[in-house]
């Protein structure tokens, strides 16, 4: 599989193309496309979240993964390499290879300037069509913003906008608190 879009293939040939190949690559309705490589912004953001996180979620029934975990978005027909999920309850993966998971509570996507247009526009829509999912957070690596998108009860979507370093992202869908001056801990010009 190459950078470029790939003659459209079906989830199943997709599965077992990705589960042979030494890059990841995620899936579009019939259309495979590589992952770019990670600043070290977005990498430090990544580790910083899930290191904040890990703590929290541990003995609470939870647990976090980070970019290896593929997650299937069934409505839209997408697979999909979040930059953290976190499961609440029992993971229900796709099949017995554990390596997809069909029930994230959380994902979290690191914003890049070649991805942010995506994972702001048709990616978001489509995770907000995963049933299990209750937060979503979009993380900028070029300054100190978060876009914070919570499912209500009546299955609606209401978004906050954080930008104050001091800030709590308040997260008790999954019994945690993620300090916004842990998230940007160490990162260049932020």
């Amino acid at each position: 599989m190459s950078a470029e879009a790939q003659r459209l293939v079906s989830a199943e040939q997709y599965l077992a193309q990705e589960r042979e190949s030494e890059e990841k690559h995620e899936y579009w309705a019939g259309e495979v496309v590589a992952m770019a490589g990670a600043s070290r912004a977005h990498s430090l953001i990544c580790w910083n979240i899930a290191n904040a996180l890990g703590p929290q979620i541990r003995g609470h029934g939870c647990e976090g993964y980070v970019s290896e975990m593929r997650v299937r978005i069934p409505a839209s027909r997408r697979y999909v390499y979040p930059d953290v999920t976190v499961v609440c309850g029992e993971p229900v993966f796709e099949d017995a290879e554990v390596d997809t998971l069909t029930n994230p509570t959380l994902v979290a996507e690191v914003l890049s300037p070649s991805t942010e247009e995506k994972d702001r526009g048709i990616k978001l829509f489509a995770y907000r069509g995963i049933e299990s999912l209750r937060v979503c957070l979009l993380v900028s690596q070029e300054r100190c913003w978060i876009e914070h998108w919570q499912r209500q009860a009546d299955g609606s979507w209401r978004v906050v906008e954080l930008t104050d370093r001091k800030t709590l992202v308040d997260l008790p869908e999954i019994g945690s608190k993620l300090p916004m001056s842990e998230i940007y801990a160490g990162v260049p010009r932020i």
